[in-house]
């Protein structure tokens, strides 16, 4: 959109005290955006998928070149990894995205949150399916719904998995019961991931 000021803004990282632009951490953020390159970092939560959806958005609106998403992450909160994987189909720009450390549970799910020639990791990385889990308090009433969103939350993801991968629904109900690690060969294997990379250079779009 036009009306966008063509200079990156201050999108600064949850977990930075205040200190604007001065910020070392808020002027290397800045810099990534610059060629495009977007952090999930740790935990996701309602903070990190704000900023990522933030960037990913605002790096759309100014044009429609590849971006560049690296990941390394345990997972956490299911909704908010919901948003991020989300983001990435609703925006125009094509979008690449390149494991590194650990790809595990949530993040998973959105590291195939793009088409699988476009999932790319670094050779150390390893990759976690499993299903959601919950703390469940309260009424028995509320404790009985609860627990009725958390396998309705399982199989849906479970079919998103399937989708992503081309592997049966069945197996992947299976597999999520318990956790289910996997190596980059063991993940490219199972359709999680399309290839393993060395350099930058090697992400093709």
């Amino acid at each position: 959109m036009s009306s966008f000021s063509p200079s990156i803004p201050d999108f600064r990282a949850e977990d930075e005290d205040e200190g604007g632009a001065s910020n070392p951490m808020a002027m290397m953020m800045a810099k990534f955006l610059d060629t495009r390159t977007v952090l999930i970092f740790g935990g996701v939560d309602q903070k990190l998928a704000e900023r990522v959806t933030t960037q990913l958005l605002y790096l759309d609106h100014l044009n429609n070149d590849p971006i560049r998403i690296l990941i390394n992450s345990p997972g956490g909160h299911v909704e908010s990894g919901d948003t991020i994987h989300d983001i990435i189909s609703y925006i125009s720009s094509p979008v690449a995205v390149i494991g590194t450390g650990w790809v595990a549970s949530i993040a998973t799910h959105i590291f195939l949150g793009v088409e699988p020639k476009m999932r790319f990791c670094l050779p150390n990385t390893r990759f976690l399916i499993h299903q959601p889990s919950g703390g469940a308090g309260g009424k028995a009433s509320d404790i009985a719904i609860q627990a009725e969103e958390i396998v309705k939350m399982r199989e849906r993801i479970a079919q998103k998995i399937a989708e992503a991968t081309g592997q049966s629904i069945e197996r992947v109900l299976e597999d999520i019961d318990r956790d289910y690690w996997m190596s980059t060969d063991e993940a490219k294997e199972y359709g999680i991931l399309g290839t393993v990379i060395d350099k930058a250079s090697e992400v093709k779009f």
